[in-house]
């Protein structure tokens, strides 16, 4: 039996939260990276006594639509997962029922969930360093609860058909610091930004922020008052601490 992470993490939050799930049930892990744009997922194939955790952010209470995509690809053959959404602290509304229904559809079955907070990726004073230890003890209690559960979780929330997606809205350009070093677009996940003039192309972007986080020279950015109005938005509701939620 293999523990298996499939995880969709741009900034890398995701990618914490699902470690700290996934080392109670084993030290190593086989890791499919939904963010890399040129695997082939078709040919992910699990088996069934594989132990499975499934993770992704949540964009604006929806799962991001190109890790769903890709995930449809991976044949689960009945193998038992865990799903694990992860916001920064606002709310993830249909995100869980989503890939709940994306996990089925590629042929797993679904026993637990969690929806998890880290900080948020784009205004990162808001579930500021998170996962902190509250909440990694926490999810290692979690991670306990599910270890042997073989039968399908009845209680994962959100609605269907899910709230309506919203759009890039936020589009890391290049500043003057740009040393056009192309490391932004070959780790891009949705290959949204040119090799040449290092511009993201507004229709692919799906504000990941990945790029703004990997550059080394810190010189991808996002426009200050454009994120100060979405800040101020969400202001009330990310103001009270949210704690992770298990479903079984």
């Amino acid at each position: 039996m293999n523990t298996v992470e499939i995880i969709f993490s741009p900034t890398g939050g995701t990618e914490k939260v699902a470690h700290i799930i996934s080392r109670q049930w084993s030290e190593s892990t086989i890791k499919i990276d939904l963010s890399d744009p040129k695997a082939d997922f078709s040919g992910c194939v699990l088996g069934k006594e594989d132990r499975v955790l499934i993770a992704m952010p949540s964009f604006g209470g929806r799962a991001p639509a190109v890790a769903i995509e890709r995930l449809k690809k991976i044949a689960g053959n009945g193998a038992k997962c865990t799903l694990v959404c992860v916001y920064g602290n606002r709310a993830y509304e249909d995100t869980l029922a989503e890939m709940e229904d994306a996990a089925k559809e590629s042929g797993f079955q679904v026993v637990a969930a969690v929806a998890a907070v880290a900080q948020h990726s784009i205004i990162p004073q808001y579930a500021a360093n998170r996962p902190d230890a509250s909440d990694e003890k926490q999810l290692a209690e979690f991670a306990q609860q599910i270890a042997d559960k073989t039968e399908p979780a009845t209680s994962i929330p959100g609605n269907r058909p899910y709230k309506k997606a919203g759009g890039a809205g936020l589009v890391p350009k290049p500043s003057k610091d740009c040393v056009k070093c192309g490391v932004c677009a070959k780790n891009c996940p949705v290959q949204a930004i040119d090799p040449v003039t290092l511009s993201a192309d507004t229709k692919k972007c799906i504000s990941c922020m990945r790029c703004v986080k990997q550059c080394p020279h810190n010189a991808r950015k996002v426009n200050g008052a454009m994120v100060s109005i979405v800040a101020m938005a969400i202001k009330k509701a990310c103001s009270v601490r949210k704690e992770n939620e298990l479903f079984l």
